[in-house]
């Protein structure tokens, strides 16, 4: 997984191109991006302490799936579990 295999993400179906530096697009493979993608979106963040800062800013303001937050956790990047987040679909 790489950089490169996210450049053909679906998530990216209304895109020209990977740019991670986008905001929108980061948001747009946290949301509809394939396991595929999210393992190798955790990877770069791994090294990149800049990216799991900005992926924690987005999962704080844009209605995401929650486990990003132990993800992030677990790259050792502080997360507050008991911030107030925005819903992210109907309760179950």
């Amino acid at each position: 997984m790489s950089r490169s295999s996210l450049a053909h993400s679906r998530a990216l179906w209304n895109r020209t191109h990977l740019d991670l530096r986008s905001d929108e697009i980061l948001a747009q493979i946290l949301d509809r991006g394939s396991m595929d993608d999210w393992r190798s979106l955790y990877e770069l963040a791994r090294d990149d302490a800049g990216l799991r800062t900005r992926i924690l800013r987005i999962v704080e303001r844009v209605p995401l799936p929650r486990f990003w937050l132990a993800a992030l956790a677990g790259l050792d990047e502080p997360v507050d579990f008991d911030r107030a987040l925005p819903d992210y679909g109907p309760e179950i």
